[in-house]
């Protein structure tokens, strides 16, 4: 009923800069929040940032001053600006939304399939 399609991973030196970006496709009325997570490897997923449709973004405390999360409504895009970027923040990044489809009574949560990044010399 969803789909989302992540872009923009890769191999970056230290201090250098990504941006991902999560687009939403299918039978979608709304969207609510949308937000990225990681996963490094032996790690549990955390949270790196959410987009709520109003009110404040909300960032993980490693990540603050570092990475800005924005969005596109008209698209149904959301985006990661990861800047200084350093060796602890190699993980699988995960874009979800919570989304309203034609088919649900409410709100449900959708993942993407996970993009690498990796910071590296």
């Amino acid at each position: 009923q969803v789909q989302l399609v992540e872009s923009g991973g890769g191999l970056v030196q230290p201090g250098g800069s990504l941006r991902l970006s999560c687009a939403a496709s299918g039978s979608i009325l709304s969207i609510n929040s949308m937000g990225w997570y990681r996963q490094a490897p032996g790690k549990e997923r955390e949270l790196v940032a959410v987009i709520p449709s109003g009110g404040s973004t909300n960032y993980a405390d490693s990540v603050k001053g570092r990475f800005t999360i924005s969005r596109d409504n008209a698209k149904n895009r959301v985006y990661l600006q990861m800047n200084s970027l350093k060796p602890e923040d190699t993980a699988v990044y995960y874009c979800n939304v919570n989304v309203h489809t034609y088919y649900d009574s409410g709100y449900k949560s959708y993942w993407g399939q996970g993009t690498q990044v990796t910071v590296s010399s």
